[in-house]
């Protein structure tokens, strides 16, 4: 599992049936540095599963286990959203979220 912040949404009019009624947005992961989280790496393309917004900090995953969930089972997923988090805490101090 990974962190995120959502930083846009995607729009795909033709697509691959199984996507049909799924909800694409634009996702900066980051990681943590020396207790900051801090962005990282290239933006990605998820499946949204929990109703996560614009700007919010997100858990996500990738690959095979991104098929497990209930609105992407037999769906060519490579990546999921599957939480809205709260708060983030590294070395028993709440970090700020991105």
């Amino acid at each position: 599992m990974f962190l995120a912040k959502v930083i846009g949404n995607v729009v795909a009019t033709q697509k691959s049936p199984e996507f049909q009624g799924m909800k694409l947005l634009l996702l900066q992961p980051y990681i943590n540095r020396e207790n900051e989280l801090v962005a990282s790496g290239s933006s990605i393309v998820a499946v949204d599963s929990v109703g996560a917004g614009l700007g919010e900090c997100v858990l996500f995953t990738q690959g095979s286990s991104a098929r497990l969930t209930h609105n992407t089972k037999g769906a060519p997923v490579d990546a999921v959203i599957i939480g809205i988090v709260d708060s983030v805490e590294v070395n028993g101090q709440t970090v700020a979220k991105p």
